[in-house]
């Protein structure tokens, strides 16, 4: 399945390469353009972070490294653009020591595709990827020589399609979507999930270019039946509320663990981070 996977990415890829001479570069294409046509919404816990995060209740941290990054944006009219781009990055999940110390537990790593559309104040975004999920040697401990919490190394991964449509009003933007995964290991995960969400950036209350914003992600997962996961953050970005960017910003979820190793482990935490949209 995973060559299924690489050679429906080829196909894609190929044929957008040449559908590209059949247009007007001048004037319909922009070439690997300097902000995406879509930006990641804010509180899902499937975007892409370059920076840190800190639980407040326990001992553990995330290390989030990566970016989505348009390929090429196509203007169909005045109001409406498609875009073409990918995805490639890593959520990381490390502990803190002493000595500055900070052994890594478990990695996941996701790349894939997406396709973008506008209108207007509407859109819509599908995304192609994989996932496959990881314990490193920072799960292990050595004194005991076995792993941390009797939780082994398990082979975990998912091939699935995403698709999230939105309305942007004046601040805010307002989501909801579903994910059809059609390859998992293990096989007893349900296929289906869906979400919906908001995010507000309140422009000009401080300064220009300085926006605090509020965002909330609900997403349905199916883990032996249907469970709700919450992620709501709240924060402070300087840079452009639809682009490039730092946060400094409060998080709390609740549901079942992102990461692939831990799957079927509910967690329930606060955390402070801090993020680069690049």
């Amino acid at each position: 399945m995973r060559g299924i996977f690489r050679n429906t990415v080829i196909i894609i890829i190929v044929s957008i390469l040449s559908l590209l001479q059949n247009f007007n570069y001048a004037q319909s294409f922009e070439i690997f353009p300097s902000e995406l046509l879509i930006q990641p919404f804010t509180a899902s816990t499937l975007k892409p972070k370059f920076g840190f995060e800190f639980k407040t209740n326990v001992n553990e941290l995330s290390l989030n490294v990566g970016n989505s990054m348009d390929i090429f944006h196509y203007k169909v009219d005045e109001n409406s653009k498609l875009s073409f781009g990918a995805d490639m990055f890593t959520y990381t999940l490390l502990r803190s020591q002493n000595d500055f110390h900070f052994p890594v537990d478990a990695v996941d790593y996701l790349f894939g595709l997406n396709f973008g559309y506008t209108r207007k104040n509407y859109g819509a975004r599908l995304r192609l990827s994989h996932i496959s999920a990881h314990l490193v040697d920072g799960h292990f401990d050595k004194e005991k020589n076995e792993w941390r919490d009797g939780r082994e190394p398990k082979v975990y991964s998912r091939e699935f399609f995403e698709l999230i449509s939105f309305y942007r009003f004046i601040d805010m933007r307002i989501y909801a979507g579903a994910t059809y995964i059609y390859k998992t290991d293990p096989t007893n995960i349900g296929q289906d999930q869906y979400q919906l969400g908001f995010e507000y950036f309140a422009n000009n209350l401080i300064l220009s270019n300085l926006m605090p914003y509020i965002a909330y992600d609900f997403r349905i997962i199916n883990i032996y039946g249907y469970t709700g996961n919450n992620s709501l953050e709240a924060g402070v970005k300087y840079g452009y509320s639809e682009g490039k960017g730092i946060s400094i910003y409060f998080r709390y979820f609740s549901g079942y663990n992102i990461h692939g190793e831990y799957f079927d482990v509910k967690e329930d935490f606060t955390s402070f981070g801090f993020n680069l949209d690049l």
